[in-house]
């Protein structure tokens, strides 16, 4: 799954994805990138 990395500016894959569930109840797929290791957030069921 891809995810966009604010501090490479890019779409890159995300390494250790994790299905989480957000205060307001909806899904989202968290992980870090594997270039910077900044963590990465993408809304929606993967």
């Amino acid at each position: 799954m891809q995810a966009y990395c604010v501090k490479c500016r890019a779409s890159r894959d995300i390494r250790n994805p994790q299905q989480i569930t957000m205060k307001n109840g909806r899904p989202a797929t968290q992980g870090t990138c594997p270039t910077c290791g900044t963590k990465m957030f993408r809304i929606g069921k993967a």
